[in-house]
């Protein structure tokens, strides 16, 4: 998780034990949970979140905790970590799943338009973008150095420091690592308007465009550390198009709102599940 994945003690991070540094976040690695659980439970931490037996045992809670760690002792069963495992868990379940081109994978030959279906060849042949987001996520676990600008002059955020400038590396601290950074997923982002690690792109297509000249715009990032898949593609205006449908259009599930919760157990509103929200937002 993050762009420098620096959550997670198990299969990327395996070696990067020395990285965790005590009372931070990443000491969280040291609980041995995948990347997805890690982050949960350190965001319980830096989002000062409270959990504890004497705030769940006379409310509605009580009885979901019972029921999903029904095998946990009692004194250890309404803890920060639990709650966070079953964060994680909850998180697990929110992909997108409906997008045209899953339903195509799945059989219905009318779920894509022509463009869509010319975008997707290109994907898996000339774009070569199956080359890096590969997986039922499109996104897979590796990292890349594609020479993109920091978020410093973004108006967002003041100077970044060194280590946030160089990703992976900036955790690892091995120098192979440098500049690299979390290969996103692709789903559903047409409706994004900051793109990139440093926010540097608007829109899909910009960064196709991006792509497919493959000039870096971070001059810091030295040219020896840029990806290997970061090559020009000689892709014209118009497979440029047809592949930014194929992105946003393509990859797009429109049903997302199914996971929105209907109701909260306390009773509160969603996503502000705090009395004055309730006042607020009219919620019964």
């Amino acid at each position: 998780m993050l762009w420098n994945g620096q959550f997670g003690g198990t299969k990327t991070n395996e070696g990067t034990e020395a990285q965790w540094t005590v009372d931070t976040p990443k000491e969280k690695n040291t609980l041995g949970f995948e990347g997805v659980e890690t982050q949960a439970i350190a965001g319980m931490g830096v989002h000062r979140l409270k959990v504890n037996s004497k705030l769940i045992e006379n409310g509605p809670y009580k009885k979901l905790f019972d029921d999903a760690f029904g095998d946990v002792n009692i004194q250890e069963r309404y803890s920060q970590i639990n709650a966070a495992l079953a964060i994680a868990t909850y998180e697990r379940t929110v992909v997108a799943s409906e997008a045209p081109f899953q339903k195509w994978l799945n059989g219905d030959q009318d779920a894509m338009s022509s463009a869509e279906k010319q975008g997707a060849i290109l994907f898996f042949g000339k774009g070569k973008c199956y080359s890096c987001h590969s997986g039922p996520g499109l996104n897979g676990m590796d990292f890349h150095a594609l020479g993109m600008n920091d978020m410093a002059g973004t108006n967002m955020v003041g100077e970044v420091d060194m280590p946030t400038k160089k990703g992976r590396g900036g955790f690892t601290k091995n120098t192979v690592d440098d500049y690299k950074f979390k290969t996103p997923t692709l789903y559903n982002l047409r409706e994004l308007q900051f793109l990139g690690h440093g926010v540097s792109f608007s829109s899909v297509k910009q960064i196709i465009e991006y792509k497919n000249v493959a000039v870096a715009e971070n001059s810091e990032v030295p040219a020896g550390q840029l990806s290997e898949q970061f090559v020009p593609l000689q892709m014209t205006e118009e497979e440029i198009d047809q592949l930014t449908v194929f992105v946003e259009n393509g990859l797009y599930d429109n049903q997302l709102s199914r996971y929105v919760p209907e109701s909260l157990p306390t009773g509160n509103c969603f996503p502000n599940a705090d009395p004055k929200s309730k006042e607020d937002m009219g919620c019964d």
